[in-house]
């Protein structure tokens, strides 16, 4: 959860201006980086070319990565965005290299260098924690369902990347990019503003350049937050196109996971990988049979020519209509129709409920992933996580508590009344009188302006592209829609991106100005 992501992208301005001295943060000269960084900014598409024509193999291109994590995330700023490099990383891409001259290319990232989030289950020598100390140890027995679809497509994993601790969803007062585990993830823009979360390292690692795309998770704007003010495309699909199996869960209705990347097109390469039917997450057979021919019925370029944008106006997010009025223009001189559709006051009740389907959800959810870790696993229950906690309380909770732990194990089943009303009630306000209502009375295909929390309890795709910027951090514009649109929002927010050309990389600034 990402607790900051309140009614729109444009909120993210307070976020930014958030500074982290209050952690006793001491910012002295910063090391020397080097700026020919060969890889900097480099695409999938670029990469791919290169080492098919080769000038260019895996294992060096992964070393170059390795060495940019060495000096940048350890060293130079410490940006703390990884928690744990991969130690076989090199010997999969020597393997994948020797695959190539044997002319076999598994897919489209064969040899390509990613980041997955903490809360991301491998079966391999890496931890998965979601940044618990807790957690430590507990090997899962199986990789993740989206990891083992990256391994297929030739993706070297080359770490894991930090986060706010158990998805930001542990305690209230919690600190974006904070985990007992990996400490504080820095924003790469200005050193002591947030990085938002909780898919912090992923956004910040992208932002950076340490890999060429990393993968985060989202239950309430944890994929759009951070990479809105990293600078980077984040996207998030609708609930079900991506398994969760194997993802550290907070609430079934509103989780999902999705590609961090540096463009537009990076992102269509990624989602196409990770998109897939799963028997360990029945939310996938929901799924249209037609999802990937959708992606031929999309234009690829001038996509905003003659599209109709619906403009939502969030109550919870004045004070930002310069940015939006900005993105509006960019959106109009495209030749889009840009069509006025108010705001959705009804929307600050689901709020409230919202939360209460999360902690339902956490404590079912939590129990079920620890339950597949075996007998020989050290906890088996969030209470058993919950006392732990309090027994570590120095390294644990110095600077947060863990509420929402406890409300949630004070939960009964979901079959409880207050569950079922709760979820209707969200259901209700976000989908059938949310989003698919504006879109269908006004005809649009997609919405801009005010919708983080709204997509995200909608179990609705959304889509943030590098625009402008507040105080030396970036601000992102967010494109979002009705159910399985992935395809249609990639598509205009790549026109947007070609039209604005605002991705720049961090100058790891210690302070603003």
């Amino acid at each position: 959860m990402q607790k900051w992501a309140i009614g729109s992208v444009w909120a993210f301005s307070f976020v930014i201006r958030r500074r982290l001295t209050f952690l006793g943060f001491a910012w002295g000269t910063l090391v020397a980086l080097r700026a020919d960084f060969p890889f900097a900014e480099a695409t999938i598409d670029e990469l791919q070319a290169r080492m098919s024509a080769g000038g260019l193999t895996a294992e060096a291109l992964t070393a170059a990565y390795l060495e940019r994590i060495e000096q940048v995330d350890r060293g130079g700023p410490r940006l703390n965005a990884v928690i744990e490099i991969n130690p076989d990383a090199l010997a999969v891409a020597g393997q994948l290299d020797a695959e190539r001259r044997r002319g076999q290319v598994r897919g489209p990232l064969h040899g390509i260098p990613v980041l997955i989030k903490d809360n991301i289950a491998t079966a391999d020598k890496m931890e998965t924690t979601a940044g618990s100390l807790a957690l430590v140890g507990l090997k899962p027995p199986r990789d993740a369902h989206l990891v083992s679809r990256l391994r297929e497509a030739g993706a070297v994993i080359l770490g894991k990347t930090n986060l706010s601790e158990w998805a930001n969803f542990r305690g209230e007062r919690s600190i974006s990019g904070w985990s007992a585990r990996g400490g504080q993830t820095r924003n790469p823009y200005v050193l002591d503003r947030s990085p938002s979360g909780s898919s912090s390292g992923s956004a910040v690692a992208v932002a950076a350049n340490l890999c060429v795309a990393a993968i985060g998770t989202e239950t309430n704007g944890s994929i759009i937050s951070p990479s809105s003010v990293g600078g980077v495309v984040g996207l998030k699909p609708t609930v079900g196109l991506v398994s969760r199996h194997g993802i550290i869960p907070i609430a079934a209705s509103f989780d999902t996971a999705g590609p961090i990347t540096r463009t537009v097109g990076d992102a269509a390469i990624m989602l196409r990988v990770l998109a897939g039917a799963d028997g360990r997450d029945e939310a996938t057979a929901a799924v249209p049979a037609d999802w990937k021919a959708r992606w031929r019925e999309v234009p690829t370029v001038r996509a905003l020519q003659g599209a109709r944008i619906g403009v939502l106006r969030s109550v919870e997010a004045r004070g930002v209509d310069k940015l939006l009025a900005a993105g509006v223009v960019v959106l109009r001189t495209a030749g889009a129709e840009i069509v006025e559709v108010g705001s959705l006051p009804d929307l600050a009740s689901a709020g409230p409920a919202r939360i209460e389907v999360m902690l339902y959800e956490m404590k079912v959810g939590i129990n079920a992933y620890l339950a597949e870790l075996g007998p020989s696993a050290r906890f088996k229950t969030l209470a058993a996580v919950i006392r732990f906690n309090e027994e570590n309380w120095a390294r644990e909770q110095p600077l947060f508590g863990q509420q929402y732990f406890q409300r949630a194990e004070g939960k009964g089943p979901l079959t409880d009344p207050a569950y079922l009303e709760a979820r209707a009630l969200v259901s209700r306000l976000a989908r059938t009188e949310g989003i698919d209502r504006l879109m269908e009375t006004h005809r649009l295909d997609a919405l801009v302006g005010g919708g983080v929390s709204l997509a995200a309890m909608a179990g609705y795709p959304s889509v943030t592209v590098p625009f402008e910027e507040n105080e030396g951090v970036p601000v992102g514009f967010l494109f979002f829609g009705r159910a399985w649109s992935e395809a249609r929002l990639l598509a205009l927010a790549a026109d947007f991106e070609q039209r604005t050309r605002a991705r720049r990389e961090p100058a790891f600034k210690a302070k603003f100005p």
